[in-house]
């Protein structure tokens, strides 16, 4: 069972899940997790049956509010069933769920604040895990940059597994940040902003047909937004 001194929430944004939900969900180590929430983005698949039917607390959008609103909604949700350890988990099964452990356990030990599951160990791998190639070498280019920009030296700034202290999002206001995808690098720089502690574990790759991914022309336009809020962050704009 879980230390009862953490409750830990494992909370899945979600947006036309039902093809990779059940895997992801069926990895999830649960002698490590007291409660899983999926919210749903206004899907029109059967995200949210088979939610339901697996025992997850679901909760559905009325309208799509995007990447970065489906997370408010999962944190705010998640700090409201009392979590002391928040993961954030893509329901794609890009990554893998059993890792779990390790980030509560690094998290609840006092180690580090903030946990991250990056993707990123080797071109070959990366790229023999699916990963295309402009994907690859965008990840890389935006990596460097912010970690130019913040001082630190993350192996990857763009996972979508991650894990958070209670702490954590109580006070950084993340409902000022984007509800487009740029929301996960305005969390990184406002947790380093605020003297918070990173730690990653590498993830095997995962790149498949049925995992959700951004187009070409949204990564572009992804791409600018991150450089932008690494210039804000570098020239402290509020």
């Amino acid at each position: 069972m879980p230390d009862i001194k953490n409750k830990v929430v494992v909370v899945f944004p979600a947006y036309f899940a039902e093809k990779t939900l059940e895997r992801t969900v069926n990895e999830v180590p649960r002698d490590s997790v007291d409660l899983m929430i999926l919210v749903d983005d206004h899907s029109s698949d059967g995200t949210v049956q088979l939610a339901q039917k697996l025992g997850l607390t679901v909760h559905q959008h009325s309208q799509n509010k995007g990447y970065g609103g489906n997370q408010k909604t999962c944190y705010k949700l998640a700090l409201e069933a009392g979590a002391s350890i928040v993961v954030m988990l893509h329901p794609d099964y890009q990554y893998d769920p059993r890792i779990i452990k390790y980030f509560v356990e690094l998290i609840s030990s006092g180690y580090f604040d903030v946990m991250l599951g990056t993707r990123i160990r080797s071109r070959r791998e990366s790229l023999a895990g699916g990963m295309p190639l402009y994907k690859y070498v965008s990840n890389r280019a935006l990596t460097f940059f912010q970690n130019l920009v913040s001082g630190r030296n993350l192996s990857e700034w763009h996972t979508g597994m991650r894990a958070y202290r209670r702490e954590v999002l109580e006070n950084i206001d993340f409902n000022r940040f984007s509800d487009d995808f740029v929301f996960d690098t305005q969390m990184l720089f406002a947790v380093i902003q605020n003297g918070y502690s990173i730690g990653e574990i590498s993830v095997p790759v995962r790149y498949f047909k049925e995992a959700s991914s951004i187009n070409f022309a949204r990564s572009l336009r992804y791409g600018f937004a991150t450089i932008w809020q690494a210039v804000r962050f570098l020239f402290n704009f509020s």
